[in-house]
């Protein structure tokens, strides 16, 4: 009954939103990977249908679990390495990888391994990193008005006069007058929808020490360090207080039951899940679990439509998107500054983090937001280590 009571327009929204910005920003890199595999266009649903199953499933039950918004994903970095690492690999062979990266993720959830790392970072460090994260967003509302200019200031006016008078539902009446002028201005492109249900297509794994080295670890490596680092700081960032080391060990566990149907690797999210954790999701944050809730019903719809759901989402303009994104993440966004910068003591290697993780630089497939929290712990480790006394 609790949950029917917390619910609210602006949750349901922001799930929304949540699942808009992240399919849309992402999905492309999922349908190559599978493309890099060889997968045929009914593997490629049962991707899609495997993965919004297992995001789904474990934002529902992990947001009713703890009442927090716990949003998931896939591991965007992880299939972007598949492009470029798993050419010629084979489907069985790939999912073998995808098992073996399962049992690590769940192996360092649930012994705790992974969380005894994570209370290491200071909460200065980790809300440098969010707001580095999530500051190309925030840019994106802009240099989005380079190429749909009306849609996009009219949409940022729009928000402006709804934050003045109903800042619970800004994002939604500014979501809305978006798609009104979208459509008005001939942009919706919906003649192309068909509605057809996905299905599942299994794949018997295969094991070969060369995939397990240049598949498994890697996909395990970028998903630890490119999406949970990240995803936890976000939660930390945020004011929440969670378990770690169950959130983390049921994606393993979510990924290694789905990963013979394509989920190739499930994680916490980062960006999407700020905007579930936001304001804008619900003035009071005990009930903003209800957008992760939101979030899981529309990832499962995503699942159970597969390219159906992708076409939608397509058919909506880049910049509307953009837009939504970066406007629903502006409170985060300061949120994590303000917190990365209070601690006069800890300010410099937090803007440190800040700046490398806003670079947006990858080495070694592992992307900035680790290097960001890597160079932050280095400068607070150099800044503020005790001097020995001559």
């Amino acid at each position: 009954m609790r949950f029917f009571n917390d619910l609210s327009a602006s949750a349901i929204i922001a799930g929304f939103v949540t699942v808009l910005v992240g399919f849309t920003s992402s999905a492309v890199i999922v349908f190559q990977a599978a493309g890099t595999l060889g997968a045929t266009p009914e593997e490629t649903a049962s991707w899609m249908l495997s993965l919004g199953l297992g995001m789904g499933l474990t934002c529902i039950g992990l947001s009713l679990r703890y009442r927090v918004p716990v949003v998931t994903a896939w591991s965007t970095p992880g299939a972007a390495m598949l492009i470029t690492s798993a050419t010629g690999v084979p489907m069985a062979e790939a999912v073998g990888a995808f098992l073996v990266s399962a049992v690590l993720i769940t192996l360092f959830g649930f012994t705790g391994w992974f969380e005894k790392a994570i209370r290491r970072i200071p909460i200065s460090l980790a809300s440098g990193m969010l707001a580095g994260v999530l500051l190309r967003f925030g840019l994106d509302v802009y240099t989005a008005m380079k190429t749909q200019f009306a849609l996009v200031f009219t949409m940022f006016c729009v928000y402006l006069i709804a934050r003045r008078l109903q800042p619970r539902y800004a994002i939604v009446v500014t979501l809305f007058a978006g798609i009104a002028i979208a459509f008005a201005q001939g942009q919706l492109h919906l003649s192309g929808l068909s509605f057809e249900l996905a299905a599942p297509v299994f794949t018997a794994p295969v094991f070969s020490a060369g995939t397990l080295i240049g598949v498994a670890l890697p996909l395990f490596i970028v998903t630890m360090g490119s999406q949970n680092v990240p995803g936890v700081a976000v939660i930390r960032a945020s004011g929440y207080h969670v378990p770690v080391s169950p959130l983390v060990g049921w994606t393993g566990v979510a990924t290694l039951v789905l990963a013979p149907f394509g989920a190739y690797a499930l994680n916490l999210a980062a960006i999407t899940a700020a905007i579930c954790m936001g304001r804008e999701a619900h003035e009071d944050a005990d009930r903003r679990y209800v957008a992760s809730v939101a979030a899981g019903v529309f990832y499962l719809l995503i699942g159970a439509f597969g390219a159906t759901v992708g076409a939608l989402f397509a058919a909506f303009p880049k910049e509307l998107v953009l837009a939504v994104a970066g406007l629903a993440l502006l409170g985060t966004i300061g949120n994590g500054l303000a917190a990365a910068v209070r601690d006069e003591h800890e300010r410099e290697p937090a803007l440190i983090t800040f700046l490398v993780t806003a670079s947006g630089v990858t080495l070694f497939g592992v992307g900035s937001a680790f290097w960001g929290l890597v160079a932050g712990v280095l400068a607070m480790g150099v800044l503020h280590a005790k001097r020995r006394p001559a």
